[in-house]
């Protein structure tokens, strides 16, 4: 049955650790695009608390006193090659390996001589002393003879009984203590067992909860593939936006402030075309009015009724005919208007719209050039899901049913058995304290003795006269050991057989246990399988090796020498599933639709404004303004009015009526041709340099236009392919952060084994602290107390006659 089940179990467990590999390196999908954050933090795996092992804080002190005597009993090393051989070749026949056993045992053999010894000589000196004494030999007859030296031989007989009752009391209450101990060990061991089972099982539900925290940041992953796939649009299309705006940026910059520009061209080309109306009309209103009355005057100093006109007119006519406004002139507006018309027409708004569209668009024609892609990749990641659950679900049965055991066997032996176990330890301890109670009584003896002998006895008293007093402490004297050998010979029985139940497991089980020895026995012995061959490892792996790792808090991996099993750089290749996404993404074309940002009527248009509007001559307005504003017919009118003295007073009147009228035009040229004209002239200026900013505007645009279409025409498509690129390689990149931290899980977070450790050490701890030195504290002071009975008995018998009564006595001279 053990050979049917190694592979399995080695299977089972390559298959957990495969599978979880697997799923890490089937998993690696990216993040964020927008930016491309590789590093997305990911926090380390929870590690699980365990329940504290209330250890001994202290051994007791019959400890070192123990190992003492059993290293001298014992002092050969662990015997693994003689404990295989008597496994694999043990044969009554044997006599070369019983020998060698022997050989091994000699200390114990001679111990368990003299312990059997103890047995059979104890009730049988005990029996011969009783006959004798009965026959009054041996000191039977109640006869002490009186010597010189009797004082003091009572003395020293007393005071070794002393001495032997102080050390058979020690040995006494380290019963009483040792009985206790081992009571409170066996008391406790169930709970202790308990905590160590919960411990283990707590470990071994960790380890599949552990690999699915990864799987399911694996899963988080491919969701968050398929969530930035099904955002390939906003995502890549923002990407692409933004290298296209460095080109379409500069052509809409310049399409607004050239729209901006014509509008408010347009409206300053209006309020000149106001000006210019408003201006005419003045202008021909004083031109007429000037020309009136130049008639006027002409006909007044014409007139044949006048006296003294024909002296005067020679000197006023040339001055009365110089009486004008001279020719009116304005800018000519049509080629600004004819721009403006070309302008209008080209439809500047609706342009911007257009490009602008176009730029907000892009997102959506990834999007709907991508769909095809994005729905074939999505389904393979949702494939790789499904088979990462399948295999997950069913490699990590094993783990489930594997984390039952250990309470499972615990119920199955000591919560089943518990009440057994609380009853036989009841009755066992009870039986001690019984014990301890027989070698007390001895004591007790011992010590009434001690006390009544010397209180009751009188010196020179004669020995059949002695006190009831004295004659009663050596009754106790006589008592014990009576009962010494009574009951001595059957409890070392007991010892004899404690002592080799604890003294072997101290040098068989303990002892090696705490050196190791016994983790090279169990490896040596093939009673467990060969852990090297059931996970396939290439190093000779053993169970010491384990133990020390699992101490070290190491983890599975490492524990374990998965790396020679397991090749992670071949589990987290994704070639297989990479390279089909990455085909679709090299075979995928974004095709973008061309766009026209000026016709070519357009661009012609636009560069011929400058020639349409160089038309347009300010310093008409200019040589007008100065022409206007050195007429003075002030001067014209005070000549009138002078030379109207020298006339008849109606021409006087007419000629001082005519320079009024002069007096009156010129002062409207003053409030309102000349303001007029200052006006036009500035609003001309202004207008010439909106002009001027125009065809600069005009220029900037036809150069910023050529050079988005030369980038469109010859460099766009080369963006969108790297830009699909580079958001496939961010995907790549979160693959490669997800393969670090997966690796970093697996050889340094994933399944501490310390507790297994712990868990060895606190079987150590139960069996050979709580149980096995308790146990061998007691018999070992029960045999102290047993081995100084002997002098106690003599001393005892001995130094009873001093104190008892004697029936026959001797003069003492």
């Amino acid at each position: 049955m053990r050979a049917c089940r190694r592979p399995s179990s080695g299977g089972a467990l390559r298959t957990v650790v495969g599978a979880m590999l697997l799923t890490l390196g089937l998993s690696q999908s990216g993040p964020q695009q927008t930016p491309c954050m590789a590093g997305d933090a990911r926090q380390n795996l929870t590690q699980l608390k365990y329940l504290m092992f209330q250890n001994r804080t202290a051994s007791s002190f019959m400890t070192p006193l123990v190992e003492s005597f059993l290293q001298t009993v014992q002092p050969y090393p662990f015997p693994i090659d003689l404990i295989l051989k008597l496994v694999r070749e043990f044969s009554l026949t044997n006599s070369q390996l019983i020998k060698e056993v022997m050989l091994h045992e000699v200390g114990f053999l001679v111990c368990a001589i003299f312990g059997i010894l103890y047995i059979i000589l104890m009730p049988i000196i005990g029996i011969f002393l009783a006959c004798c004494r009965c026959c009054g030999k041996c000191g039977g007859t109640m006869h002490q003879k009186q010597t010189p030296s009797i004082h003091s031989s009572r003395r020293c007989l007393y005071w070794c009984t002393i001495a032997v009752t102080v050390i058979i009391l020690a040995g006494n209450v380290c019963m009483f203590k040792s009985n206790k101990d081992l009571n409170v060990g066996v008391t406790q061991s169930p709970t202790q067992l308990n905590t160590t089972t919960r411990n283990i099982q707590t470990f071994i539900t960790s380890v599949p909860q552990q690999i699915q925290s990864v799987v399911n940041e694996s899963f988080t992953t491919i969701d968050r593939i398929a969530s930035n796939l099904n955002d390939i649009g906003p995502q890549l299309g923002s990407v692409i936006q933004d290298r296209f705006r460095g080109h379409m940026d500069p052509v809409l910059h310049s399409l607004r402030l050239l729209n901006e520009g014509t509008t408010n061209f347009s409206a300053q080309l209006q309020e000149l075309n106001s000006f210019l109306t408003q201006h005419r009309t003045t202008m021909n209103l004083l031109q007429r009015d000037i020309t009136t009355i130049r008639y006027a005057i002409t006909a007044t100093l014409n007139n044949p009724a006048c006296v003294g006109c024909a002296l005067i007119r020679p000197v006023l006519q040339p001055q009365v005919d110089r009486l004008t406004l001279g020719a009116i002139v304005t800018p000519n507006t049509d080629g600004l208007v004819a721009g403006m018309t070309q302008i209008n027409q080209t439809d500047l708004p609706s342009k911007i719209v257009e490009i602008e569209r176009y730029f907000n668009s892009i997102p959506q024609t990834v999007n709907t050039e991508t769909m095809n892609v994005v729905q074939q990749t999505t389904q393979v990641l949702e494939n790789v899901k499904t088979q990462i659950s399948n295999i997950i679900r069913t490699s990590l049965s094993a783990f489930i049913n594997l984390s039952e055991l250990p309470t499972q066997l615990y119920a199955d032996t000591i919560g089943k058995h518990s009440s057994t176990i609380e009853y036989a330890e009841d009755i066992r301890y009870k039986l001690c304290i019984v014990l301890c109670c027989v070698v007390g009584l001895v004591v007790m003896c011992n010590l009434l003795g001690l006390v009544l002998g010397p209180l009751g006895l009188k010196p020179k008293t004669d020995p059949t006269m002695r006190s009831c007093m004295a004659d009663s402490g050596g009754t106790f004297f006589m008592m014990s050991a009576g009962f010494s050998f009574l009951f001595s010979w059957l409890m070392m029985v007991l010892v004899l057989v404690l002592f080799l139940l604890g003294g072997h497991g101290h040098t068989l089980v303990c002892r090696p246990w705490s050196s190791g020895q016994l983790f090279q026995l169990i490896d040596s012995s093939g009673l467990v399988p060969n852990i090297s061959q059931v996970l396939g490892l290439r190093s000779n792996i053993s169970i010491a090796h384990i133990y020390r790792g699992c101490t070290a808090n190491q983890t599975i991996w490492k524990t374990l020498l998965m790396h020679e099993v397991i090749d992670l750089d071949q589990v987290f290749s994704t070639t297989q599933y990479l390279g089909d996404i990455q085909q679709q993404f090299d075979a995928m074309h974004i095709g973008l639709p061309a766009i026209t940002f000026l016709s070519p009527e357009v661009r012609e248009n636009l560069g011929n404004l400058s020639i349409i509007t160089n038309g347009m001559n300010s310093t008409l307005i200019t040589q007008q303004i100065n022409t206007v504003s050195n007429i003075n017919l002030n001067t014209s009118a005070d000549a009138l009015v002078n030379a109207g003295i020298a006339t008849d007073p109606p021409t006087q009147t007419r000629l001082q009526n005519h320079a009024n009228d002069l007096r009156q035009i010129q002062a409207r040229i003053e409030t309102t041709l000349i303001p007029q004209m200052t006006q036009l002239n500035s609003s001309v200026t202004v207008l010439r340099t909106k002009e001027q900013e125009i065809e600069a505007s005009v220029a900037v645009l036809l150069a910023n236009v050529a050079a988005a279409e030369g980038f469109f025409n010859t460099e766009a498509a080369a963006v969108v392919r790297n830009e699909s690129s580079s958001f496939l390689d961010c995907q790549l990149a979160h693959f490669d952060h997800y393969n670090v931290w997966a690796r970093l899980m697996i050889t340094e977070q994933m399944g501490f084994c310390k507790p297994v450790a712990e868990t060895v050490d606190a079987v150590e701890v139960i069996l050979c602290s709580y149980l096995l030195e308790s146990l061998n504290a007691f018999w070992c002071s029960m045999g102290w107390c047993l081995f100084f009975l002997i002098p106690s008995i003599i001393f005892t018998i001995k130094l009873a006659k001093y104190y008892r009564k004697m029936k026959l006595s001797d003069d003492y001279e």
